[in-house]
């Protein structure tokens, strides 16, 4: 059982730097959706006005 410590702990720091990046990994990807869900209840509730141009402005008159 001795001889298997040295393989256990070169594999520790390889399986803490994948934990690492699976969980920024895991982040990123939840705060786009969270962003995209955030944007999209944001247009829903200001719907877009047409663009006022300057030769609109003469036809109300």
């Amino acid at each position: 059982m001795s001889g298997v410590w040295p393989y256990i702990a070169a594999l520790i720091p390889s399986a803490g730097v994948g934990f690492l990046f699976w969980l920024v990994i895991k982040n990123m990807i939840e705060g786009d959706r969270k962003e995209r869900l955030a944007h999209s209840q944001w247009d829903a509730a200001h719907p877009e006005t047409p663009p006022v141009s300057e030769n609109s402005k003469g036809a109300d008159k």
